[in-house]
This record gives structure tokens, C-alpha cells and sequence, in this order.
């Protein structure tokens, strides 16, 4: 279980409380499927994704961008128990999907970088930033936890 000090659940539920999910989500995932191409294999029934332009204009990775950004709304809401929250996913993600968990971490520091470019040093501070990565390490975790 991850100890959570009060700064920072103020830190993650504020953050969280200013993110578009649908800003947010497709933004991310077009960046880790741009910067990390090896992860689109992932996604061969999501059309063309042969450019970057492609892949930012694709309508299915914006969606599978906000159903993620989504998702986390369900880790915000349940700081205390994010392993047994994402329980099922990391079942799905490891026995059905077989997504390498390291890409889990990946699309977390995409997640980082597009908030961080919303939102600047004024919102998304070194002591915000500090919290909400602690945050995005642990989902990434969570995901990952069926493979260890």
C-alpha cells in the first residue's frame, strides 16, 4: 500500500480537477504512439498510423486516449486502493492484450509532458509535479502487477 501524505492528494485531486480528459487523453497517446512507434503494434485495428499527422488525426486513438485519461479518473477516486481498483485491467492488459508493461511507464511520462505543457510551472509546479508522477508510477504498477 502507498502512503499518501495530505499535500499530496491535495496535489493529485486539484491537478486532476484541471485535466481535460479529452484534451489530455488524445494528446498523450498520439505522443507515446509518435515518440515510442514499437507501442502501435498495440493498435493494428486503429487504421492508419503511418505519420504522425495520421496518428493525431486518427479519431480511434483520440478516443482510446480519453477512455484512458478516463480510467485514471477511477485511481484518483481511489488513492488508497489503486493495486485492487485496476485489478481486472492488468489481467486484461497481460493475458488478453499482451502489452508490454514497461509501456505503461511510457505513456505515464506522456501523460506528464502533455499536463506539464497545459498547464506551466504556475499549475504544475515541482511539488505538483513530484505527486502526480508518485501517482502515475503507482497506476503504471497497478497495470503492471498481473505480470510480476
Amino acid at each position: 500500500m502507498v502512503e499518501w501524505t495530505d499535500a499530496e492528494r491535495s496535489a493529485i485531486v486539484g491537478l486532476w480537477g484541471k485535466i481535460n480528459v479529452n484534451e489530455i487523453g488524445p494528446q498523450a497517446l498520439s505522443r507515446l504512439l509518435i515518440v515510442s512507434p514499437w507501442t502501435q503494434r498495440y493498435f493494428g485495428n486503429f487504421g492508419d498510423l503511418s505519420s504522425p499527422a495520421a496518428i493525431m488525426g486518427n479519431a480511434k486513438v483520440a478516443n482510446h486516449g480519453k477512455t484512458v485519461m478516463s480510467g485514471l479518473d477511477r485511481a484518483v477516486k481511489n488513492l488508497d486502493d489503486i493495486k485492487n481498483e485496476y485489478k481486472a485491467l492488468s489481467v486484461m492488459h497481460s493475458e488478453k492484450l499482451h502489452v508490454d508493461p514497461d509501456n505503461f511507464r511510457l505513456l505515464a511520462d506522456c501523460i506528464t509532458v502533455c499536463v506539464a505543457m497545459k498547464f506551466g510551472g504556475s499549475v504544475f509546479n515541482a511539488d505538483v509535479q513530484e505527486a502526480w508522477q508518485k501517482f502515475l508510477t503507482v497506476v503504471a504498477s497497478a497495470l503492471g502487477r498481473q505480470y510480476h
